[in-house]
């Protein structure tokens, strides 16, 4: 069932997100990983310490020699940190990969506060990437920072997704797991120019959850590359960060990783 996904983004020393969680996810769903890495972090499960930056055209080189060799059936973006990596991102996807469907995980914060994408560089995010995403998978606060409106419960959830949607990509998942409305469940809502899908799952009290975002967007990607619809894709996806985040480690002193090695059924279908 292989899939072939080119991942872009920056990598975690700790090995919990970004492009360890990218790899590690992707392979265990049978898909084939390739990568672009846009930085370098020191990190663990306590934060961010220290990040160096890849320069634009070396990014923009790694993704072409890969895309014109090995090819891409889905591409997946994390960290993009500045407006420079991204307009050299977009420049090479429209050269090298116009068709690729394209999963946005709009990294714009850290779990433990960093700041990861410049404030010069949201309105690139906005006005470049969102339009050519297939999907856009941003958390409650990115949703909020996105949209311009705080997001309390479901409702909000249904209108930020609709007003990324209109920002110009295919779809959007607004990810539920930042709500705090007193409700032992998750919900995440698929919103699409057709409406929105709701998904949801007993919430799980855990400290291990470093590198959700990433792996959740990564395993999407993954079923797409494979044949998968999109309700089919998050629903597989979903499924495998819960077993993930289940079946934790418990590594690290903060916000802990994911097994991402957790037995799955990699030929799922709804």
């Amino acid at each position: 069932m292989k899939g072939r996904v080119l991942i872009i983004a920056g990598s975690d020393s700790g090995g919990g997100a970004g492009i360890q969680a990218d790899i590690k996810a992707v392979t265990a769903l049978d898909g084939f990983a390739m990568t672009a890495i846009t930085a370098l972090t020191a990190q663990d499960t306590t934060g961010v310490h220290g990040v160096v930056g890849i320069e634009p055209n070396f990014i923009r080189q790694q993704m072409e020699v890969v895309l014109a060799d090995l090819g891409a059936d889905a591409i997946k973006t994390g960290m993009l940190h500045s407006a420079e990596v991204i307009n050299a991102v977009v420049a090479t996807l429209r050269s090298a990969a116009p068709e690729v469907p394209l999963v946005v995980d709009p990294v714009m914060v850290a779990k433990g506060g960093h700041r990861l994408l410049q404030e010069s560089a949201e309105r690139v995010l906005l006005e470049r990437l969102l339009p050519r995403a297939t999907l856009v998978t941003p958390n409650l606060p990115e949703a909020a920072a996105l949209v311009g409106f705080s997001i309390a419960d479901e409702s909000d959830m249904a209108r930020a997704g609709r007003a990324v949607l209109g920002l110009g990509p295919k779809a959007v998942l607004v990810k539920g797991g930042h709500l705090e409305d007193g409700r032992s469940e998750v919900v995440d809502l698929l919103v699409t120019a057709d409406g929105a899908t709701r998904f949801s799952h007993p919430r799980i009290a855990t400290r291990s959850t470093h590198g959700t975002g990433c792996t959740l967007a990564s395993a999407i990607a993954c079923g797409l590359a494979q044949g998968l619809s999109l309700p089919e894709a998050v629903a597989r996806a979903r499924d495998y960060v819960r077993r993930a985040i289940e079946t934790a480690p418990g590594f690290g002193a903060g916000h802990g990783p994911l097994n991402h090695a957790v037995t799955f059924n990699r030929n799922w279908r709804q």
